[in-house]
């Protein structure tokens, strides 16, 4: 006899429910978020186990590695796409758990990927690399505002970055707005140590995969964006088609269309926000150098706006990495501008 589990997972407990082919329910308990505990719940049912359903909350890694190192076959439910009947009277973290269980033995659960153990923290630590930038264009930004409030100039972002916490002595004359403005050379100057110092750990410890070495031949796109998709997408298998993998990456329109008429939005934030980034940035790059792509984007902007144009770019630039990286070919400009 087959069974099925569910876990609804918080940050201090899960609930964990139980039942078999027929729906019944065998066990149900809430528990600490401790992997020996879980697992001696569940080893009575260990042997019959068909399968777990385990909510994909921000904190499943441990969750999922324990239970996977242990043997168990582990599915990892996508949240925005697993919802119970609206109208329902009552729901509690015991109904929720028994619902994944429920989903899992009819087959229609919604699943997330779950990324391999090995190189999940290197995306990781790639993603704290996008943190530390954003974080430092933050301070680079208020600087300049600052700048351009109390001195009437306007310092470039490269300029900003070479300066040093003394230089604000000698651009204010202020004491306070002297060290508000050595502090804040200071923060962009740390950033940008944090920010090289994990580009050299990653670029010395990690190689592109072959199927991810030709997205250096796109353009726009480097050594960090490359680096980027590769540990963004890990198996490009999972998408079937292009247009999945450029909806996975935020560069599609999110409609509700009825009889050709617009009746609303989807969730716009479905996907992933990094390669989402990563696609804009290497759009924004490759305007710059590219003839070809200069003519494609001045011909949407000037139809539509910027944002549209540079967009459209980032999702033709997804789609052709998309062929690159299943196909294992080179860049083709002739293909991507026919």
């Amino acid at each position: 006899m087959t069974l099925y589990a569910g876990i609804d997972l918080h940050s201090n407990n899960i609930y964990l429910g139980v039942i078999d082919h027929d729906n019944q329910r065998l066990f149900s308990k809430r528990l600490p978020n401790k992997i020996d505990t879980i697992k001696n719940a569940l080893q009575p049912f260990k042997n019959n186990l068909g399968g777990i359903a385990v909510e994909s909350t921000y904190n499943w890694y441990w969750l999922v590695d324990g239970l996977q190192d242990d043997g168990y076959p582990v599915h990892l439910a996508n949240p925005s796409a697993t919802q119970q009947y609206k109208g329902i009277k009552h729901s509690d973290d015991k109904s929720d758990a028994f619902w994944l269980a429920q989903m899992l033995r009819l087959g229609i659960l919604p699943e997330g990927y779950i990324y391999p153990k090995a190189e999940r923290y290197t995306r990781d630590l790639l993603r704290r690399r996008l943190l530390y930038v954003r974080q430092r264009t933050t301070h680079i930004l208020s600087f300049k505002s600052m700048a351009t409030r109390s001195l009437g100039i306007t310092i470039s972002a490269n300029a900003v970055k070479k300066l040093m916490p003394p230089d604000a002595q000698r651009l204010f004359e202020h004491e306070h707005l002297a060290l508000a403005g050595s502090y804040a050379i200071a923060t962009i100057a740390f950033l940008s140590s944090q920010i090289e110092s994990i580009e050299k750990q990653v670029l010395a410890c990690v190689k592109l995969k072959p199927q991810f070495a030709s997205l250096l031949t796109v353009p726009g796109i480097g050594n960090i964006l490359a680096m980027t998709i590769m540990f963004e997408v890990g198996n490009i298998a999972r998408f079937p088609k292009a247009g999945n993998y450029g909806s996975y990456c935020r560069c599609v329109k999110s409609e509700k269309i009825s009889n050709e008429k617009k009746k609303g939005s989807g969730n716009r934030k479905n996907g992933n926000k990094y390669l989402s980034w990563a696609y804009v940035e290497a759009a924004n790059a490759a305007i710059r150098h590219y003839p070809k792509v200069q003519q494609f984007y001045n011909r949407k902007a000037s139809s539509t706006n910027k944002t549209v144009g540079r967009k459209a770019l980032a999702n033709k630039l997804a789609r052709a990495s998309f062929y690159i990286m299943r196909d294992q070919v080179a860049y083709d400009e002739n293909k991507m501008f026919a």
